[in-house]
């Protein structure tokens, strides 16, 4: 009888679950080492007194992927967790006063779009619909849901030259916005899309407007936080056989002859295995933090390639003078020039534009007294410099007070800094990063053909998670996982 092949795959974010869910169902041997106390990865939560805040992602969409990871299992995602659907997908507030909710309802969203902006860029919104569902369509499945292709690959995937056009690679995605709106507030409101995987709306290429037809096509609310989703893909895993140990950080993954051959904890355990998902990010293993012949196992990304980074605080507090929703962004008056601080200064802007994901208000639509807040900015990745300069976070909680208030919103307390995350806390969470959290900006045509697949030079040695392909965000980073499953089972000629 042929021995079942035994896979360490380290880290218990969502790629590194997903993964451990496809291949312990193929019934081998499977065994996640996780660093930190608990499952999740970047789908973190911190304790705040009793209460427990997300201090990660915070919007779950792409119900599909979750629902087929589940199903393909024998699990239905409704037993498995508990998903309201948001009404509101965002509430947006300018300093000039203005406000305006986008809606899961398109309609809904016209409206409010026309009574903000005017009938025409109302009808602007429609066709930008159409285009963003287009683009979304088109790259699914030849894409997202599939092993990195090349440019040419993709097109061969796709059948349709005229299709992949219409996705517009060679735009930026703020010139497609600039040719769609006339209002710069509608500019900046659907470029803020690029964020989510941590690029610029100015240098990303136009295809990221799918994302806003990802959003459209649903949010939803776990109960419990998002942290929810990372112990449901947990559970599912444990089900079928998988172990997961948390506490367990590993310093080494051993390579012999060129093949990856197990792994060694910081505690001098050693683990053998036939194959190694690595479930981190991948300018980890370039910089040689897990071995010096572990290296071939991804490319380095320069400083200036990292995507965006955050100063973010985890909180209780009262509010008053702006009717929060769950999800909530107050914009700065220049976007434009809040990235190229960003991006090119290294620095973060005297008005940065703040996101507040008010995690009490789906259930209490106006709470009274203290509530959960997570609080967030943009910063750039460069939390591994000596003199990065983010210190405590005062300077950013001043600048975001600063913004809050010009939009209305009184923050009871203040910013307390020791709930502050710097871009240095996220190197420290996250090593080799900088503190970048979504791998690599996309911030051209062909970056996002930059990011690593699944396979590695090194023979046993496959990727997962946000920084490889397809890409940065929960569902995202659960296809990765799905993916380099998929990549092994095949390699290793087991695959049905």
């Amino acid at each position: 009888m042929a021995k079942t092949p035994r896979i360490v795959i380290i880290g218990a974010g969502a790629g590194g679950l997903a993964a451990a869910v496809d291949l312990a169902g193929a019934g081998l041997n499977v065994t996640v080492l996780e660093k930190a106390d608990e499952e999740g990865g970047k789908i973190r939560q911190v304790a705040h007194g009793d209460a427990r805040i997300d201090a990660g992602p915070t919007v779950f969409t792409m119900r599909w992927v979750f629902e087929s990871l589940f199903g393909d299992h024998g699990q239905d995602l409704d037993q498995a967790m508990s998903l309201s659907p948001a009404s509101i997908l965002a509430r947006h507030a300018w300093t000039s006063g203005k406000r305006l909710d986008l809606y899961a309802d398109p309609d809904a969203s016209a409206e409010a779009i026309g009574t903000f902006a005017g009938r025409a860029e109302a009808a602007a919104y429609r066709s930008f619909v159409q285009d963003c569902r287009g683009a979304h369509d088109t790259l699914r499945d030849t894409f997202m849901a599939a092993q990195k292709p090349s440019p040419g690959s993709l097109l061969w995937r796709v059948g349709d030259l005229g299709a992949l056009w219409r996705t517009r690679p060679f735009e930026t995605y703020g010139e497609r916005l600039a040719a769609t709106f006339s209002d710069p507030a509608l500019r900046q409101m659907f470029g803020r899309y690029a964020t989510y995987v941590g690029s610029s709306p100015f240098k990303a290429p136009a295809t990221l407007m799918l994302i806003a037809h990802v959003e459209q096509e649903g949010v939803w609310i776990p109960q419990g936080g998002m942290h929810a989703v990372a112990g449901a893909m947990r559970r599912l895993a444990e089900s079928l056989g998988a172990v997961i140990r948390t506490g367990a950080a590993v310093s080494e993954i051993r390579v012999s002859g060129g093949k990856a051959t197990g792994v060694t904890l910081a505690t001098g355990e050693e683990i053998e295995a036939d194959a190694v998902v690595f479930n981190g990010d991948a300018s980890a293993l370039a910089a040689g933090l897990l071995g010096e012949r572990a290296r071939g196992g991804a490319r380095p990304v320069g400083r200036k390639a990292r995507s965006l980074s955050a100063v973010t605080w985890c909180l209780e507090a009262s509010t008053r003078g702006f009717p929060l929703d769950y999800h909530n962004v107050f914009f700065a008056d220049n976007y434009e020039r809040e990235f190229d601080s960003i991006f090119r200064e290294r620095t973060i802007p005297d008005t940065p534009t703040v996101y507040i994901c008010a995690q009490d208000r789906h259930t209490n639509i106006n709470p009274q007294g203290d509530e959960r807040l997570l609080v967030l900015i943009n910063a750039p990745a460069d939390g591994d410099l000596a003199d990065a300069g983010f210190g405590d976070g005062s300077l950013e909680a001043h600048k975001a007070l600063r913004m809050l208030e010009a939009c209305g919103l009184e923050l009871a307390g203040g910013l307390p800094a020791g709930q502050v995350s710097t871009p240095e806390t996220f190197n420290r969470l996250f090593p080799g990063t900088g503190g970048a959290l979504y791998g690599r900006a996309n911030h051209s045509s062909m970056a996002s053909f930059a990011r690593p697949g699944a396979a590695t030079s090194v023979s046993g040695l496959y990727l997962a998670g946000g920084s490889a392909h397809p890409g940065a965000g929960v569902p995202m980073a659960t296809l990765s996982g799905r993916l380099a499953a998929e990549r092994l089972l095949r390699d290793y000629k087991l695959a049905p």
